[in-house]
């Protein structure tokens, strides 16, 4: 059983700041990547950003790009996505996923993280 746990979302006025972290737990054999997406109120689920879990290697979405930073922490098996500038678009529930291996897809999610960009 893997778990995914989500924190770190809230309210923020536009051009703040947050910093959501996603800490993965139990029978966790390999990770290749981490990543987050989210979905905002009548649209899809979009991806935002990944990053591979054993090399220098990020990815950002175009909207995102410049404003956010995925980070990672091996040891805690947890990855970080701060995200700066924030802007009333980015309103959304967060989400991070987790890949095993190459190819596997998404395999794990977590619940999901409220952010909310208001003023």
């Amino acid at each position: 059983q893997v778990e995914l746990v989500e924190s770190g979302g809230g309210l923020v006025e536009p051009g703040g700041s947050l910093r959501l972290s996603c800490a993965a737990s139990g029978s966790i054999a390999t990770i290749n990547r981490m990543g987050w997406f989210r979905q905002a109120p009548g649209k899809e689920r979009e991806y935002v950003s990944a990053i591979k879990w054993n090399a220098d290697i990020t990815y950002y979405a175009n909207s995102v790009k410049g404003r956010f930073t995925i980070s990672r922490d091996n040891s805690k098996k947890t990855v970080y996505l701060q995200m700066n500038s924030l802007k009333r678009e980015d309103t959304a529930v967060y989400y991070c996923a987790l890949e095993t291996v190459v190819g596997a897809g998404w395999n794990y999610w977590g619940q999901g993280s409220q952010v909310t960009v208001s003023s």
